[in-house]
């Protein structure tokens, strides 16, 4: 049988001694007068917390805070539990409301460096990311408490950025408002996120811009002006590695010699890479921040193994010309597809050869546009299934992907053929068909 908790008097709160070891009295419901051996007394409250835990609050000291004033006290804090409130949070929060602590900007501020601490971010994301939120939100809200703003409010400064035309602003401050919020319901700080639904409010009016180009029917015309170009090597030899391997632009410009295995033909870009001073974005690796395999024809490898005459003796693949410690430009291959007669503006710009690759995978019946997708590293960010694209079963698709690629820009060197047409000279119509059909069901 559970014993019985006596209250407590005002007289046995006043003549309580101090003893060699603190002690407590109890007066029933979670009040407890708790004496320290130095003779202080002081009112406690204690009492079970949503997660299982003891919660213990200071009220105040005795005799400033009486016995009923605590009791009056503990009645207050006991509707809050039943309200589903808890005491120690909302002092919190009730302490915060004094200061600026409880501003939006103040609790957004947090979140930024928690967020940043997690490690997923890059030092330019984050600095990126807050310099944002100083630009276009912290203006209208930053001073206003974080349960004061109305989904109205949020909307009016999306609506206030993408006026200025920068869509892709407008994607990555709806996400941030949407985390900043959650952030402040994990704080305790309010209950009901107002940022949630924001993503399916707005459908951007700013087209998508798409890269130029070609037509697959001119690559013997871009082939042989390329192997006609007699600017500095390393250049030309840069873009037939664009073309091989349709990679992104800073995969290959800040590719260094260590992700390259030679004996198994395969590159490895890292999710990130060793930041060199003076080149901006020069961490920069796989774009999903996820290791992105390129498996390497025999076209591909030949070209790299040519390239290292050149750059071998540094650890950059593609150093500036005149310093091996540094990185060709962002516009290198631009400018060289420029200096052939194209125009990167409407006919064909470096980034444009994974559209023509994509294009010529798909045409030839052979691979899935998923499996297409998975090799141009439009990675799934759904954890479970990025794992499972980057199992070494796919290895061999890709590989096969790419050289067929590599094959085709072969055959396509003073003639023009369709995919599908390559295809079939090789395999047969019949066994495209067949291969087709299996890979769709």
């Amino acid at each position: 049988m559970a014993r019985k908790t006596v209250p407590l008097s005002d007289s046995k709160c006043t003549g309580a001694k101090p003893r060699e070891k603190d002690y407590s009295l109890y007066d029933g419901h979670g009040l407890i007068l708790f004496i320290r051996k130095s003779g202080s007394k002081v009112w406690r409250f204690k009492y079970k917390r949503s997660n299982g835990k003891d919660g213990l609050m200071t009220l105040g000291n005795f005799p400033a805070l009486s016995l009923k004033a605590a009791r009056d006290k503990r009645r207050e804090l006991e509707e809050l539990i039943a309200n589903g409130i808890d005491p120690i949070e909302h002092s919190l929060i009730s302490k915060a409301k004094l200061d600026d602590s409880y501003h939006f900007e103040s609790i957004a501020r947090n979140w930024h460096e928690a967020y940043n601490n997690t490690g997923r971010w890059s030092k330019d994301t984050a600095d990126r990311a807050l310099k944002n939120l100083e630009d276009y939100v912290f203006p209208s809200l930053g001073k206003k408490s974080i349960d004061s703003i109305k989904p109205r409010e949020l909307i009016q400064v999306i609506r206030s950025i993408e006026e200025l035309g920068f869509t892709e602003v407008v994607k990555k401050t709806r996400q941030r408002l949407t985390s900043i919020f959650a952030f402040a319901i994990s704080k305790g700080f309010i209950d009901i996120n107002p940022a949630y639904g924001l993503q399916d409010i707005f459908v951007l009016s700013k087209k998508t811009k798409h890269h130029p180009q070609l037509p697959l029917e001119q690559l013997p015309e871009l082939q042989s002006k390329l192997a006609s170009d007699t600017g500095y090597p390393l250049t030309r030899l840069c873009v037939e590695f664009a073309l091989h391997t349709f990679a992104r632009s800073s995969e290959i410009r800040f590719a260094r010699w260590k992700e390259f295995d030679f004996e198994n033909a395969i590159w490895t870009i890292p999710p990130t890479r060793d930041f060199v001073k003076g080149y901006k974005y020069s961490h920069r690796g796989a774009k999903m921040k996820t290791p992105h395999l390129i498996p390497l024809s025999k076209q591909a490898l030949a070209i790299i193994k040519e390239i290292y005459r050149y750059s071998g003796h540094t650890q950059n693949v593609f150093p500036k010309n005149g310093d091996p410690h540094g990185f060709m430009s962002e516009s290198t291959i631009n400018k060289t597809l420029r200096r052939l007669g194209y125009d990167t503006n409407t006919e064909v710009c470096g980034h444009g050869f994974r559209g023509m690759a994509c294009a010529a995978l798909i045409q030839s019946k052979l691979f899935q546009k998923d499996a297409v997708e998975k090799q141009m590293s439009h990675q799934e960010r759904n954890n479970v299934r990025l794992a499972y694209t980057h199992k070494a079963e796919f290895l061999e698709e890709r590989r096969t992907m790419l050289n067929w690629w590599s094959d085709y820009l072969d055959a396509t060197k003073e003639t023009s053929i369709s995919p599908y047409d390559y295809t079939a000279q090789i395999l047969g119509d019949e066994i495209i068909q067949f291969q087709y059909a299996k890979l769709i069901k």
